[in-house]
C-alpha cells in the first residue's frame, strides 16, 4: 500500500518528538513514517490502552479504534485509558488519545468486529494490532489482514503471564500457531482465572513497539517468532513457529 508523503512536522511537533528526531536510527525519517501511517487497533481493552496511549504519543498519524463495549468498573484496574464507567470503549480511548496528542486523527470505529466486516473495517489501514480475547475475533482479524497483505501485531494474556508475536504477508500464518481445532473453550477467561494489571501494561508496550518497527524498518520484528512472558518469574523466553 503506497503511502502518501507526510506534512512536514510542525514546530509544536518538532519539540513534542524531539527525543525521537534525536534517536539514531529514528530520526526524521522515522517520525515521518509514522506521520504517514494509518493503524488500526482492535480492542479498546487492556492490551488496547498502552497500544493507543503509546501510539498516539508517538505520533501515528491516524489510529483507528475498534470496539463495541462499554466501559465496566472491573476494567479500571488494567484498562488505563478509560474513567468513565459505562462510556463506550472506542470513544473513551479516543478521548484519551486526542488529549495525549492532538497531531493524531483518532477514527472511533463503534462496532463489533466480524468475518463479515473485518475486511470493510480493516480497508486504508497499513497496520492492525489485535488485543482482543476471543479466537473467533482474532482468526476474523487475520484472515482479513492475510487477504488485504497487512502486518498484524497480536498479543495475548493470562493471568500473570503474555505474548506477543507478528504475522506479516509472506510469513507464517495465523493457523500456524493456531491451528482450527483451537477453541475459546480451551483457554481460560479473563473472567474465570483473573489477570494481574500491569501485565497487559507489559504485553500491550511490546505491541506498540513491535509496531513502531513495522512502521518505521527499525529493527527485527517478531515475524515467526513469539516473545512470551513470564511475570511471576520475571523472564522472557522465544520460540519460533
Amino acid at each position: 500500500m503506497v503511502r502518501p508523503a507526510a506534512d512536514p512536522l510542525s514546530p509544536d511537533e518538532v519539540k513534542r518528538y524531539a527525543r525521537h528526531l534525536t534517536l539514531k536510527g529514528m530520526g526524521g525519517a522515522g517520525q515521518q513514517a509514522l506521520k504517514r501511517a494509518k493503524v488500526l487497533v482492535v480492542g479498546a481493552g487492556g492490551l488496547g490502552s498502552p497500544v493507543i496511549a503509546y501510539l498516539a504519543g508517538a505520533g501515528v498519524g491516524t489510529l483507528g479504534i475498534v470496539d463495541h463495549d462499554t466501559v465496566s468498573l472491573s476494567n479500571l484496574h488494567r484498562q488505563v485509558v478509560h474513567s468513565e464507567i459505562g462510556a463506550g470503549k472506542a470513544e473513551s480511548a479516543a478521548r484519551f488519545a486526542r488529549v495525549l496528542n492532538p497531531h493524531v486523527d483518532v477514527v472511533v470505529h463503534d462496532i463489533e468486529l466480524s468475518a463479515a466486516n473485518a475486511g470493510t473495517l480493516l480497508a486504508g489501514y497499513h497496520l492492525v494490532l489485535d488485543g482482543t480475547d476471543n479466537l473467533v475475533t482474532r482468526r476474523a482479524v487475520a484472515a482479513a489482514c492475510e487477504t488485504l497483505g497487512l502486518p498484524l501485531a497480536s498479543g495475548a494474556v493470562s493471568m500473570f503471564d503474555g505474548q506477543v508475536t507478528v504475522f506479516a504477508p509472506g510469513g507464517p500464518r495465523f493457523a500456524d500457531l493456531y491451528p482450527a481445532e483451537a477453541d475459546d473453550g480451551d483457554l481460560p477467561s479473563c473472567e474465570a482465572t483473573g489477570i494481574l494489571g500491569p501485565l497487559t501494561g507489559v504485553i500491550g508496550t511490546l505491541m506498540a513497539m513491535e509496531a513502531i518497527k513495522l512502521l518505521t524498518g527499525i529493527g527485527e520484528p517478531l515475524i515467526g517468532r513469539v516473545l512470551t512472558y513470564d511475570g511471576q518469574g520475571a523472564r522472557f523466553s522465544e520460540f519460533s513457529y
